[in-house]
């Protein structure tokens, strides 16, 4: 078989496969090289009609942002002419020409009464005048305005020859939001003119772009000279803005430039196309000649290699399909650094791989089996903690409530008794009566207390109300019985917690409400609780929102660095306090009464 045999498609499938390759890859190259070409010179078309969208834009953007500044000038005037004082004419005259001093742009400034008869304006031009049938009097009734661009002859706007401007109003409303007169100026369009040059110049400092500005009936504003290019009967309803392709525009020509209360310009910004577009042309041949090439060059490169290729392919395949039957356990990688030979390899590790993660998996899944049933005991190991921690605390609890009610009846019983004993062989029996009547109170209230400590342990009013309501009663009961007067102040949305937490707050401000009764001598005493949101707290930034507590009593106060031996409640406030993660702030003096302070996180 001699050489050219091999490229005969009639005998070999390689041969066939690579000249099928060939003629359809040089075509295929042809085609994605015209269309490679195409889609860059129209990329780089829409790029520059963005571009030019986005200079249209930025330069709308900053005239209606520099027409908006000036309106607003005129309406904070026509807010400032609320003061009487402003009402005289110089005053009124002085003031709008302080106004022109710092805002040059306004060829007049004046401000009318109700009627429509000027008071005063600069220059004093128009003064004593009727300006009601004038439109920027008229349209400024229900609000600022801002008119559209005309011309003022000589005299209207001062002395000098006629004028482009745009009127600008603002009505001036009395006190009582009654329509008290207009504020209305004269802005020079000369000002707008420079004003867009210069925006023109700042957005494309090396482009020679256009600038087309309409009025809201089509008529230009600004253009360049020459245009529109067709005038008269057979001109276009709507005008081309691109004359017949020789220049590029702005893709959105119906974006008004003034936005809200004001006229409705339309800005084009344009380019010419053979400036914008030469990079576009030159980067399409270059695209079409690379791609072309490249593709030339690799079907040629494909036709070479597809007799290799196939065979070798198919020495891979069989393989595959003996690791499928279970024939073999690894695949045999053909040599080489090719394509053929990364895929063999690529396979052959896929292979490895997936036995490994195989036998990897079975022993994490033992791993796992293991882990699971270690953190099961850990659990059960905790949840037994829990349950003695919540013992605990349930018998320091109420350890503290029979201190606060057994201990104290008991000892004051105690003191009546020892008392009636020391003194009884001298004492009279109206004053023994007295004692013993003191003893039963004291025995009477310990009962009384220890009932209803009892009565708590078995009813939980802040889970079964809320905060709010149980504090209510709380106070309502330590008002009948002291007979103190008593004030309390809780908003909706903290009332309403009713958690763990807010249990142990009710602990403490009866605690609170104890100690008042017990100690404080006091006569009024003050519950307030508030919902605070993050940061409004003493303890800032912690958590979303905080409930504050306020306990105060107008009583003798105490100095709370004087420790007090045999007395247990302060300690216990603490306690709970630290049980609940709140934060307490406690201010007292003697003979200043006392203030506690609870704050935590919802």
């Amino acid at each position: 078989m001699n050489f050219w045999q091999r490229f005969d498609p009639r005998l070999h499938l390689a041969a066939a496969v690579g000249w099928t390759v060939f003629v359809i890859g040089t075509a295929a190259a042809y085609v994605v090289g015209s269309l490679a070409g195409d889609v860059a010179e129209q990329r780089v078309t829409d790029d520059t009609e963005l571009l030019l969208s986005q200079f249209a834009d930025q330069i709308g953007r900053g005239v209606a942002a520099h027409l908006r500044t000036r309106l607003a000038v005129i309406e904070a005037t026509a807010a400032q002419m609320r003061i009487p004082s402003h009402r005289d004419p110089r005053a009124l005259e002085r003031h709008v020409q302080a106004i022109q001093r710092h805002f040059p742009e306004f060829a007049w400034i004046g401000v009318t009464d109700a009627a429509g008869r000027v008071l005063g304006a600069t220059g004093r031009a128009h003064e004593g005048q009727d300006v009601s049938a004038q439109r920027w009097f008229t349209h400024s009734r229900d609000g600022p305005w801002l008119g559209d661009v005309h011309v003022r002859a000589a005299g209207q706007v001062g002395p000098g020859s006629p004028v482009r401007v745009l009127d600008i109003a603002a009505p001036i409303l009395s006190p009582d939001n009654v329509i008290a007169g207009r504020v209305g100026a004269h802005l020079s369009w000369r000002w707008v003119d420079h004003l867009l040059s210069d925006m023109v110049r700042a957005v494309a400092t090396h482009r020679a772009l256009d600038v087309i500005l309409l009025s809201g009936d089509g008529t230009p504003l600004i253009a360049p000279e020459g245009w529109p290019p067709h005038t008269g009967k057979g001109a276009p309803a709507v005008p081309d803005f691109s004359e017949g392709g020789r220049y590029l525009v702005s893709r959105d020509v119906t974006r008004q430039t003034v936005d809200g209360p004001g006229p409705a310009w339309t800005l084009v910004v344009r380019e010419p196309a053979n400036e914008a577009l030469a990079d576009a042309v030159a980067l399409r041949h270059v695209v079409f000649e690379l791609v072309f090439t490249a593709g030339l060059l690799s079907v040629l490169g494909a036709a070479l290699i597809a007799r290799r290729l196939m065979h070798r392919l198919e020495r891979l395949a069989e393989g595959a399909d003996k690791i499928r039957a279970g024939e073999r356990r690894e695949l045999e990688v053909p040599e080489g650094r090719d394509e053929v030979s990364r895929i063999g390899a690529t396979l052959g590790a896929l292979v490895t791989q997936l036995q490994a993660e195989k036998s990897a998996l079975e022993q994490l899944n033992a791993d796992l089996d293991a882990k699971v049933a270690e953190r099961t005991l850990r659990i059960e190991r905790l949840a037994e903690e829990s349950k003695q921690a919540a013992v605990v605390r349930e018998r320091l609890r109420m350890a503290r409530e029979l201190h606060d009610t057994l201990a104290h009846s008991l000892m004051a019983l105690l003191a009546q008794i020892r008392l009636v004993r020391k003194l009884g062989p001298r004492v009279t029996t109206d004053e023994l009566d007295q004692e013993l009547a003191s003893a039963e109170e004291a025995a009477a209230t310990g009962l009384r207390e220890a009932r209803a400590a009892i009565m708590q342990m078995r009813h939980n009013a802040v889970r079964d109300t809320g905060l709010g309501n149980a504090l209510k009663e709380l106070l309502a009961r330590f008002g009948e019985r002291t007979g103190i007067a008593h004030e309390c102040d809780i908003d909706s949305q903290a009332g309403t917690v009713a958690d763990e937490r807010a249990e142990a707050v009710f602990r403490i401000v009866e605690e609170a409400l104890h100690n008042v009764e017990r100690h404080a001598q006091a006569h009024h005493v003050e519950v307030r609780v508030r919902w605070l949101a993050s940061g409004d707290g003493h303890v800032p930034g912690e958590s979303p929102a905080r409930v504050h507590v306020e306990v105060a009593d107008d009583g003798v106060g105490f100095d709370p660095a004087v420790p007090r031996p045999g007395h247990y409640g302060l300690r216990g406030i603490a306690e709970q306090i630290d049980l609940i993660g709140a934060s307490l702030r406690m201010d007292s003096r003697p003979g200043a009464g006392t203030r506690l302070e609870i704050e935590y996180a919802v």
